[in-house]
This record gives C-alpha cells, sequence and structure tokens, in this order.
C-alpha cells in the first residue's frame, strides 16, 4: 500500500503541492487527471524517492520513503519502477542493453547472483515480446519510433517485474491508435504482474479511464477527489464537468 500525507514540495517559491494526500491499496491502478504543469511529475519523483518533500512524508507497505537515505532508500524503492515521460532511454545502448541494464546492475533479486549473459538476453527478449517489439535488441532508440520508444520504455519497466509501477504521462506526443496499444500494455502488465500497483498521471481523460480502478484530480496542489471512474464523473466540479463533455465515447465499453 502507498499512504502520501500531508506532502508539500516548493521551487523558487512557487508551492506545487500543498499538503497532499492519497492512498493507493496493493494490486489496484489510480489515474491522476490534472492540468499540465500542476505538479503530477512531481509527485512521482517523491514517491520512488528522487525527491524529496519539503513538509509530509510517502509511506510504501509501512516504509516511509521519504525519510530514507542512500542505501535504505536504494533497498526501500528497487521493487519500484517508472516510465519517463520521453521513455528516458539511453542514447548510445541499443535497445537490448536499455533493457538489460537493471539485469546487469542489480543481478537475480531471488539468488542474489548475477545473471548468466543467456538468461539476460532470454528475459530482454521476453520482456520485448511481451510490448509487441520482437528482433529489435539490436537497434538504437533513435531508430525507433516515439511509439515504439514508449514500448520499449515499458519492456524495460517489467524486465525485473516490479511490485509498483509509476508511469509519467505515457500517452503524451502519440497518434490515437498509438497512445490506446500503450493504454493496452499498461492493463495486460497490470493483469500479469500478480498484486501490482500502479500510479499513472495524465491528462488524458481517456487513457484515464480505460486503465485505472479509480480517478484522482490534482487541483491546486492537491489531490481534491478521488473515486471510481463512473462516480468520479458525478462529482459536482468544472474541470470533472469539462472532462466529462469532451469525452467522445466511454473508452471503458472498449475493455468489454
Amino acid at each position: 500500500m502507498i499512504h502520501i500525507k500531508d506532502l508539500k514540495k516548493k521551487y523558487d517559491g512557487n508551492e506545487v503541492l500543498k499538503g497532499l494526500n492519497l492512498s493507493v491499496e496493493t494490486g489496484e491502478t489510480v489515474a491522476i487527471l490534472g492540468r499540465s504543469g500542476v505538479g503530477k511529475s512531481v509527485l512521482l519523483r517523491l514517491i520512488i524517492g528522487i525527491e524529496k518533500p519539503d513538509s509530509g512524508f510517502v509511506e510504501v507497505d509501512g516504509v516511509k520513503i521519504s525519510d530514507l537515505q542512500k542505501s535504505e532508500l536504494y533497498a526501500a524503492v528497487k521493487h519500484m519502477g517508472m516510465l519517463f515521460q520521453g521513455a528516458a532511454l539511453f542514447d548510445s545502448m541499443t535497445i537490448e542493453d536499455n533493457i538489460a541494464f537493471y539485469l546487469k546492475q542489480h543481478g537475480n533479486p531471488e539468488t542474489k547472483k548475477p545473471y548468466k549473459p543467456s538468461e539476460i538476453k532470454d528475459l530482454v527478449a521476453e520482456a520485448l515480446k511481451k510490448v509487441g517489439l520482437e528482433n529489435v535488441e539490436k537497434k538504437m532508440p533513435s531508430d525507433l519510433s516515439g511509439g515504439m520508444r514508449k514500448r520499449a520504455g515499458l519492456a524495460r519497466l517489467i524486465v525485473y517485474r516490479p511490485k509498483i509501477l509509476l508511469y509519467d504521462e505515457p500517452t503524451t506526443g502519440l497518434d490515437p491508435i498509438t497512445a490506446q496499444q500503450i493504454n493496452e500494455l499498461i492493463v495486460q502488465i497490470q493483469n500479469e504482474l500478480e498484486n501490482t500497483t500502479s500510479i499513472v498521471v495524465t491528462h488524458d481523460v481517456h487513457s484515464a479511464l480505460y486503465i485505472s480502478d479509480r480517478l484522482a484530480l490534482h487541483s491546486g496542489g492537491l489531490i481534491a477527489y478521488v473515486a471510481k471512474p463512473d462516480d468520479f464523473f458525478e462529482i459536482d466540479d468544472p474541470t470533472i464537468s469539462f472532462l466529462k463533455d469532451h469525452l467522445s465515447h466511454h473508452p471503458r465499453a472498449d475493455k468489454s
């Protein structure tokens, strides 16, 4: 379980998070909706420990991530993974080396030993197959389209089977068909990785509806509302009404 309490963060005097609270249950997917630039990505960086809050805390499975430093922090977050907005692949590495990076750095978490090269090769090929990118191992990130780079980023994320997945605007900059493919992959990954907890920050309401168990509205530095999708759009709030009015259809109907 992820529990976020009274989280505050400011940059150059600008208060981005103003006492934000949110709880995410183990095994669920929560999509956080909000305008660009309101601090949704900041929240993800605080959850995974890349940054520290000014006050408040992030607690994951009973451990206060925001209180930890160095080796303790690494031990607490090594079961987390994040898909960055631009996929954040290493430009100088092949796709195979990008996806294998974590495996080579950290080894097998069960045996505590390094993976054999043949094991890494098989795990990379399996991860690429899951995201529909067979036979691109030797390509460079620059050889791939934007949608393919997103999928390669997903492969790098799932290859070590993290228990907590954080997605930063996974469909931004993609055409509608490719965006829907990414949505379907997120749902597929959630179903295949047992008891995985996912948080997705997005301004794409179609994506949020398709992938999530609950929706949250990030507004004014706070989580203003959290609810299941059908209940969320019954909330009397101008931002939610705007989102509802601009839905061409209900994406969750596509999943049936």
